[in-house]
C-alpha cells in the first residue's frame, strides 16, 4: 500500500493510492505500508535509490542499518511501539532520505508516523522537502519516547507504594507475586526504551555526519544534534530506571523471604511452646504398674494443670524475649 502526500495549500494533501496507479511526482513523502515488490519499484524510481525489502530488513546487521544510497540516505530505526511488540520488524521503520523527498517502510502501525499524518496534514509552516517533514517526526518520536519514559515512571511509583505501602504483611503474598510480575513487565518495557533510544541516537549520529549528502544546514544540522542529546537524556533517564527496578525487585525479593521466615518462626514457636505439654503428657501417658499418680483420683486433673502452666510459662517467656 503506498500513501503519498503531495504539497497544498494547507500543508501536504493525503493520497492513497489504488493499485496500479503511478505515483505522482510532486510527492514529498511517500508512507509504504507492507509494500508489494512493484509499489517498492515504483518508489525507487522516484527517489533514484533501493529501498530495503522486508527479507533485507530482517537479515540486516544492527551495525549496518544505516548507509548511504546514491543521493540519499537509508536508516532503520526502532520506534516507541517497539515496547508494545516482541517483533522487531513490526516495531521497526526505514527512512529513505533525499534533500527532496522522504520515504518511510513499514509493517507495522506505529503511532507516530499516524501522528505525522495528522500534522503534516494541517500545519503549512513544514516545508515541502523531505528532511523537514522527517524533523517534524522526529520531533514526534523524541515525545512519545519521553511519554513512554514517563508511563514507565509512574507505573513504577505505583508498585513501590504497592509493595511499601503497608510494610511486612502475611497476607500480601498474593500482592507480592503480583507487584514481582509486574516490575518485570516495566522492566522489559525499560530495556525496549533502550534499545529505541540506542537505534535513534545511532540514526541521528549517521544523519548528522551525512548532512550534506541530504542537503542540511548549518541550523538543521544543528537540530539534528539536539534530538541526539534529547534522546541520550531518555536513554539516561532508561539507565536510572533500570536501577531503580533493581532495587526494588530486591527489596520485593527480600520481603518475600522476610514473610516466610516469619511464618517459619511462628510454627517453631507454637511447636517449643506446646512441648512442655506434650512431655507431661507422655510421662503420664505410660503404663508402668508402680506409677505414684496412677490410682490418683485428683491425677487427671493434676495433669491438665501443669500442661496449662508450662504453655503460660513458655509463653510467657518467649514474650519476655520478644521472640512473640
Amino acid at each position: 500500500m503506498i500513501i503519498a502526500y503531495c504539497p497544498s495549500v494547507n500543508g501536504l494533501e493525503r493520497i492513497e493510492l489504488a493499485p496500479d496507479t503511478a505515483l505522482p511526482s510532486t510527492s514529498v513523502w511517500i508512507d509504504l505500508i507492507s509494500p508489494t515488490r512493484e509499489e517498492q519499484k515504483a518508489a525507487e524510481k522516484l527517489m533514484g535509490a533501493e529501498i530495503p525489502t522486508r527479507d533485507e530488513i530482517a537479515s540486516i546487521e544492527t551495525s549496518e542499518r544505516l548507509y548511504a544510497e546514491p543521493g540519499a540516505l537509508v536508516m532503520t530505526v526502532q520506534m516507541p511501539m517497539a515496547t508494545r511488540t516482541l517483533d522487531p520488524i513490526l516495531s521497526s521503520v526505514t527512512f529513505v532520505l533525499s534533500s527532496k523527498r522522504l520515504v518511510t517502510v513499514r509493517y507495522g502501525e506505529p503511532k507516530s508516523i499516524a501522528l505525522l499524518s495528522k500534522k503534516v496534514q494541517g500545519d503549512a509552516t513544514i516545508a515541502h522537502l523531505g528532511p523537514a517533514v522527517l524533523f517534524a517526526l522526529l520531533d514526534i518520536i523524541v515525545d512519545r519516547c519521553a511519554d513512554e519514559m514517563e508511563n514507565a515512571s509512574a507505573r513504577y511509583d505505583e508498585l513501590a507504594v504497592q509493595v511499601f505501602g503497608d510494610g511486612l504483611n502475611m497476607r500480601k503474598t498474593a500482592s507480592y507475586q503480583v507487584a514481582i510480575k509486574q516490575l518485570g513487565q516495566v522492566g522489559l518495557h525499560v530495556a525496549k526504551m533502550h534499545d529505541v533510544c540506542t537505534s535513534l541516537s545511532r540514526a541521528l549520529l549517521f544523519l548528522n555526519t551525512n548532512a550534506k549528502r541530504v542537503g542540511l544546514g548549518e541550523d538543521q544540522a544543528a537540530e539534528v544534534k539536539t534530538y541526539g542529546r534529547d534522546v541520550r537524556s531518555i536513554k539516561e533517564h532508561a539507565d536510572a530506571m533500570d536501577n531503580k527496578l533493581a532495587f526494588l525487585l530486591d527489596a520485593t525479593v527480600g520481603l518475600v523471604t522476610l514473610e516466610q521466615n516469619q511464618i517459619s518462626k511462628i510454627f517453631t514457636v507454637l511447636g517449643l511452646v506446646f512441648l512442655p505439654p506434650t512431655l507431661i503428657a507422655s510421662i503420664y501417658g505410660m503404663n508402668f504398674t508402680n506409677m505414684p499418680e496412677l490410682k490418683w483420683e485428683q491425677g487427671f486433673l493434676f495433669s491438665l494443670g501443669m500442661m496449662f502452666v508450662s504453655v503460660v510459662a513458655t509463653f510467657l517467656f518467649f514474650r519476655w524475649k520478644r521472640l512473640l
